[in-house]
């Protein structure tokens, strides 16, 4: 077989940078396959020896997709280490915050990123697999209804956070300012339109993809479906939570396995390394690293949407929860292992983010001028909160005079990079055989790391800012087949 390339384009549907190869055997199916994360991230490095109140300011830098999420996750941090409760109404506020930011960072992949294979084809021409596909298929007008929503998330994210991206309102001890009479009536008429937008989402999911049987058959694919154990934030009904709570771990028969506070993260998450790859492999300590397999003897563990869900009981609000109800009557499990199903989970996390978003922008406390409390002397904290794409977590240790002596961070997409690795082998294992290779073929092998989101610009870091993906097929002899390059 002659080695050939493929130009792909455009460009593939994710954030930040990787590398796909895949390895055939001598019948040409897929021996192996890798997921390469090739460019270094160093953030914790250099935010050592900076003053801790920066770490609020410089660590959403690591991302424009989601800068709220490591806004609030190194301000609840900082809560840890100076010893310091905020008030009510300054956790409601950013919690309130934090729901304006889900609803324009699911409202963006679910349209952008992860609609392109469903509402179009994700056997369609590359051309028309996109966002401009998607246009053209649900019309102007539904078009319109998804960039003013997305617009409605960054604009409460604005008016709490100061800026709709890389905010600055967070505070050891609690918020920068409160919010006004005005201001609260906004959000609320926002948040009431983001509820109606969020039930469209999901009649469109049903429409688009619950009705074609062909859609239903590929999520519920042998090839889509990995088991392993499950994470998320949850409150004291075991309800999601984007906010605040303690990490509950199911496994993958749905049963608790473990719960833990954010300072004992340490205790149940270690981190394997892989010579080929700059991310981090986590892994759950009391099972340990058995290698890139699933099930109950492996400590992998997913994070995320369909990670938040299964993990937990049930949805804190009542339209959520009824979602949440159809989803595992009509999988017909719970939890579920369909990779795939990441998508049908993140809109009933915008329905969430929607209500909750409504239920604070009506709570009476909400525009308290109470909205800080004192810090006290700095020590070591750790920050927990829900990112859009999964579990979030700062761990900062301070000196005497309140400078950073160490960091540590373990993002959303680093929690889910082994179940990645095994989802891509997986589906080049069942998809790709006798050495054919197609352009429909390898957006499916794509769409099963598109269904996590992942944000390898905060897994990882590449300084020039280039966003190159290389899919690297060889043969049984290790000599390269194809180049896929964009």
């Amino acid at each position: 077989m002659s080695e050939r390339t493929i130009t792909i384009s455009p460009i593939t549907r994710l954030e930040g940078h990787g590398k796909i190869e895949i390895f055939l055997n001598k019948e040409g199916n897929v021996d192996n396959a890798y997921f390469q994360v090739p460019e270094l991230r160093g953030f914790e490095k250099f935010c050592e020896g900076r003053k801790a109140e920066d770490l609020p300011i410089i660590t959403p830098r690591i991302c424009g997709v989601c800068p709220v999420a490591h806004h609030f996750a190194s301000t609840k941090a900082l809560d840890a280490a100076f010893h310091v409760d905020p008030p009510s109404a300054a956790k409601k506020l950013r919690e309130l915050m934090y729901s304006g930011y889900m609803i324009y960072d699911h409202t963006l992949h679910f349209y952008f990123l992860g609609a392109p294979d469903f509402v179009v084809d994700p056997d369609a021409p590359p051309a028309e697999r996109n966002i401009l596909g998607v246009i053209k298929k649900v019309g102007l007008d539904v078009t319109k209804e998804v960039i003013k929503h997305r617009a409605y998330g960054q604009r409460i994210t604005a008016l709490i956070g100061g800026k709709a991206t890389h905010p600055v309102c967070g505070l050891p001890g609690g918020i920068s300012k409160p919010i006004t009479e005005e201001e609260r009536q906004e959000i609320e008429k926002m948040a009431e339109s983001s509820v109606e937008f969020a039930k469209f989402s999901l009649r469109l999911f049903d429409d688009v993809v619950l009705k074609n049987k062909n859609y239903v058959d590929l999520i519920l694919s042998d090839a889509y479906t990995l088991k392993t154990y499950y994470m998320g934030l949850v409150d004291k009904n075991n309800k999601v939570s984007f906010y605040d709570g303690q990490i509950r771990v199911v496994d993958s028969e749905g049963r608790e396995f473990l719960k833990f506070s954010p300072s004992e993260y340490l205790d149940v998450i270690g981190e394997h390394v892989e010579p080929w790859s700059y991310v981090k492999f986590p892994y759950l300590k009391k099972i340990g690293w058995k290698g890139f397999v699933g099930g109950l003897n492996s400590g992998i563990y997913r994070v995320g949407p369909l990670g938040r869900l299964n993990a937990s009981d049930g949805m804190a609000t009542p339209l959520a929860q009824q979602e949440y109800e159809r989803m595992y009557e009509t999988l017909g499990r719970k939890p579920i292992h369909s990779t795939l199903a990441y998508h049908w989970a993140r809109l009933i996390e915008l329905l969430y983010a929607a209500e909750r978003c409504l239920e604070l922008s009506r709570d009476e406390e909400i525009t308290s001028k109470d909205v800080r409390n004192k810090p006290g002397s700095p020590g070591e904290g750790v920050g927990i909160i829900e990112a859009a794409r999964g579990t979030l977590i700062h761990h900062y240790i301070l000196d005497e005079e309140a400078l950073v002596k160490q960091v540590n961070l373990i993002v959303a997409t680093t929690n889910n990079s082994p179940a990645i690795c095994i989802s891509i082998r997986d589906v080049a294992k069942a998809l790709i055989h006798n050495g054919n290779v197609g352009e429909g073929l390898l957006n499916k092998v794509e769409m099963a790391f598109r269904a996590y989101d992942p944000c390898l610009a905060c897994a990882t870091h590449f300084a020039v800012g280039q966003m190159p993906l290389q899919v690297n097929i060889y043969d049984h002899n290790r000599e390269l087949l194809q180049t896929l390059k964009r």
